[in-house]
């Protein structure tokens, strides 16, 4: 069985010895781009293609207000900060997740709280996140939401469109609100997924992308926060940019501040790729579309996306009926040329996090020990 879905994903990559899990593409103006920003010396975090690329975001994300950063990790670090996130304070978010999502959180000094996620969406469980919050929470005089039992403070909540399937978003923001929670989304994975016709990234108070070079687009390295609340959006341009109050000549800061900026060099890169993004989605949804078609004849269960949700599918999954059963296929496909990755290992597993306050977390687990990536590459014309 695994032989057939060895060759099916090789004649699906032709000119590959050894697929790739998800290679970068560059098909269109990278080179001209570059060049231009080389050509103009600006080749820092000052440029035309800097501002260029926030406005395409913000155009994209359909959001009022894009700012770019050096990656998705320092996007997600100043966006909870921006939210009111202190030190001791509680984030919610979901043990399934790569682990910058909680890196992100610990910079502050902030503790990550882990909520299950949807079987389907694989993403954060806004049923669940509802019953842990009747249960554990109390919204106090003050307008803020706190853990019954330590008294902490619950700052803010991260649900991540895994995969680039997106997440129930709005009932997760509507449950949020009711306790007063800030909601940022970590959208790293899910450039050009929507869910009912909306962006994801654009729910919650602020969403946050990368661009690393691993991503359906990819800059090298970069992210961005997206917002609709000026003040917000003002300020985190504001703390990426060291703090530094605009003058002719002088150096003046005025706060602690941050070298998150993109530079222009990078930007260059991301305006070419975000002309192309349309057609690897389309590229990578037709993948997706023949992964369903050849499994669905197999005992090897593809993960489709969830009802009323638009995926740029980043990254396909499978799952097996067991562990047994994943770690048999990962050693047989890699031995093979072919590269597959399991899901990242639960975030409360991990040592920095193992104290972490959790709730009921079995659909997590039970994906943790089933899921694979198969390569998931955009197939264009180079």
């Amino acid at each position: 069985m695994y032989k057939a879905v060895v060759d099916f994903i090789k004649n699906q990559f032709p000119a590959k010895d050894f697929v790739p899990l998800h290679e970068p593409i560059f098909i269109g103006n990278e080179k001209k781009y570059l060049n231009e920003c080389i050509d103009s010396t600006y080749v820092s975090s000052v440029g035309k293609y800097v501002d260029q690329f926030e406005l395409h975001m913000a155009e994209l994300a359909q959001t009022k207000y894009a700012i770019a950063t050096t990656n998705g990790t320092s996007a997600l670090h100043m966006a909870l900060m921006l939210a009111g996130t202190e030190a001791g304070d509680l984030v919610i978010t979901q043990p399934l997740s790569f682990v910058a999502t909680c890196n992100a959180i610990s910079y502050i000094g902030a503790h990550p709280l882990f909520v299950d996620v949807d079987n389907d969406t694989l993403g954060l469980s806004p049923h669940k996140l509802r019953e842990f919050l009747n249960e554990n929470c109390e919204l106090r005089q003050d307008g803020k939401a706190y853990y019954k039992k330590n008294h902490q403070r619950i700052a803010a909540c991260v649900p991540m469109h895994t995969f680039g399937l997106p997440c129930r978003i709005d009932e997760i923001v509507e449950v949020c609100a009711a306790f007063n929670i800030a909601v940022i989304e970590d959208a790293a994975e899910s450039i050009g997924s929507s869910y009912k016709g909306q962006h994801t990234g654009s729910f919650g108070l602020m969403g946050t992308f990368s661009f690393n070079g691993n991503k359906t687009i990819t800059c090298g390295g970069g992210g961005a926060i997206v917002t609709n609340d000026e003040t917000i959006a003002k300020r985190a341009k504001h703390l990426t940019t060291q703090a530094k109050v605009p003058h002719r000549w002088e150096f003046v800061h005025d706060e602690v501040g941050y070298n998150y900026r993109m530079p222009n060099i990078n930007a260059a890169l991301a305006c070419a790729q975000l002309e192309n993004l349309s057609a690897f989605i389309d590229s990578k949804r037709e993948l997706a579309a023949q992964y369903k078609t050849f499994f669905s004849n197999t005992d090897i269960q593809f993960v489709s996306e969830p009802n009323n949700a638009h995926s740029n599918f980043w990254l396909c999954g499978v799952l097996l009926s067991d562990v047994h059963a994943r770690n048999e296929f990962l050693q047989y496909t890699n031995d093979h040329g072919v590269m597959t990755r399991p899901v990242w290992q639960l975030m409360n597993k991990l040592p920095m996090f193992s104290n972490a306050i959790c709730g009921n977390l079995e659909n997590a687990e039970w994906i943790e020990q089933r899921l694979v990536n198969i390569p998931s590459s955009a197939r264009m014309s180079k």
